[in-house]
């Protein structure tokens, strides 16, 4: 397997990235698509990924298939399709809808660290995906996500909680994520051994 880089990203072939930044180990599997994407440090995307206008924050897990901040459709107008603001495609003297695309934009979601997006699932525009949460595969989500809880369904409601609220504040407030990368290696094997109130417990959080 080829190492990931602490310069940017491995993009696989076949992918499509307009106007993204990539922080230090981040991936883009192969056939994914990213618009106006903002991925952190060591978050990845497996294959046919379609990202836009989100901000993802450290150690995301995406899984394939996944979509997050999907473009919508004029619902009050008389049509909902797109040669309303695409009109340059249909017609030489029509200009695009600059006006529409600005405001979709600016519709930006929002994934925290260290979360888990399951195979297939959604996320809509707009949405806080809170630190440490999980969202199950297939799952469509039009709601919020607290910090570390897992949601699951259509719409996506809460299962359970992945930590107690007393360890979800302390692991937030411990902030791992920002560890530096030399760090991260040294308690490398305190992640893979260590419960989240042992992991605490030794790293001060």
């Amino acid at each position: 397997m080829t190492r990931l880089q602490a310069d940017g990203a491995m993009i696989h072939s076949e992918c499509e990235i307009t106007d993204c930044i990539f922080g230090g180990f981040t991936e883009v599997g192969r056939g994914s698509r990213l618009t106006h994407v903002t991925m952190g440090d060591y978050s990845y995307c497996d294959r046919f990924c379609d990202l836009a206008n989100a901000e993802i924050g450290k150690f995301a897990n995406i899984a394939s298939v996944v979509r997050v901040g999907a473009t919508d459709h004029p619902l009050d107008r008389a049509s909902l399709h797109h040669f309303l603001y695409r009109s340059a495609s249909y017609w030489e003297d029509a200009a695009d809808d600059d006006a529409w695309f600005a405001c979709r934009r600016a519709r930006v979601t929002r994934i925290g660290h260290d979360t888990w997006i399951g195979h297939n699932a959604q996320v809509k525009p707009e949405i806080t995906v809170g630190h440490g949460a999980v969202i199950a595969a297939g799952a469509v989500v039009t709601r919020d996500v607290a910090p570390y809880t897992i949601v699951a369904g259509m719409p996506a409601r809460p299962l359970r909680a992945r930590l107690a609220p007393d360890l979800a504040e302390r692991m937030i407030a411990l902030g791992w994520w920002d560890w530096d990368h030399t760090r991260l290696r040294a308690a490398l094997n305190d992640f893979r051994a260590l419960s989240p109130s042992a992991f605490l417990e030794k790293h001060g959080g």
